[in-house]
């Protein structure tokens, strides 16, 4: 069975935009991306890694753990052996506790790509093989979220560009989530549920046109 790290943050921990409820696992985009690869007569097992709040390398002032290079190795440790680890991250890094543009979001994600490669597994284990997917971009938020991301729809212009040369640079498999879906109309920021059904499904193509399994 080959394992599949996703490493990310509310987009796919599924969180159900104008509420704190979560969508179920067959629901969020990670059950539909480990379903569909079964069906297509994958031996898989999708491990999510995904928390409210993550960025790439920041911390938030108010909560902890949310540093995503913060543990990373420990955990590309603990999931070993591991086929791929996905990166979706980046969002948060536009919130308005941070000045941050697209260039040092993606900088971000090109440290996680480093800490991944460099991870502590053991003798023998496979350095797994990595996708950065750019999110969707921010429109505008709204709801109870909205002070938080004030200004993120202009911050985040140009991540999926940034992202898309982190990738190049690094040799990594990329997906620009954005062609597939928009974000929600709710709040501007998650992902309805037919979003993450769109997405899940994209993935697993991605993932089956460029993974040997």
């Amino acid at each position: 069975m080959d394992q599949i790290l996703i490493y990310s943050d509310s987009l796919t921990w599924g969180i159900i935009p104008g509420s704190r409820e979560r969508l179920s696992f067959e629901k969020r985009w990670p059950g539909v991306f480990e379903n569909s690869l079964i069906k297509a007569g994958r031996n898989v097992r999708v491990i999510e890694n995904c928390l409210n709040g993550r960025r790439t390398v920041w911390s938030e002032p108010f909560r902890e753990g949310r540093d995503g290079s913060q543990g990373l190795a420990q955990v590309i440790e603990m999931m070993s052996p591991l086929k791929l680890v996905i990166l979706m991250l980046g969002i948060n890094d536009f919130q308005c506790t941070h000045d941050n543009n697209a260039s040092l979001s993606a900088q971000g994600t090109a440290k996680l790509i480093q800490i991944v490669r460099q991870a502590p597994i053991e003798p023998g284990m496979p350095v797994p093989d990595i996708m950065v997917i750019a999110p969707p971009p921010i429109i505008q938020p709204k709801g109870v979220i909205a002070s938080k991301f004030k200004g993120a729809e202009k911050r985040c212009v140009g991540l999926a560009n940034e992202l898309k040369k982190v990738a190049n640079d690094h040799a990594t498999h990329y997906l620009n989530a954005g062609s597939i879906t928009k974000t929600s109309a709710i709040d501007g920021i998650h992902l309805d549920e037919h979003q993450h059904q769109l997405l899940g499904k994209a993935i697993a193509h991605e993932v089956s046109e460029s993974l040997t399994f």
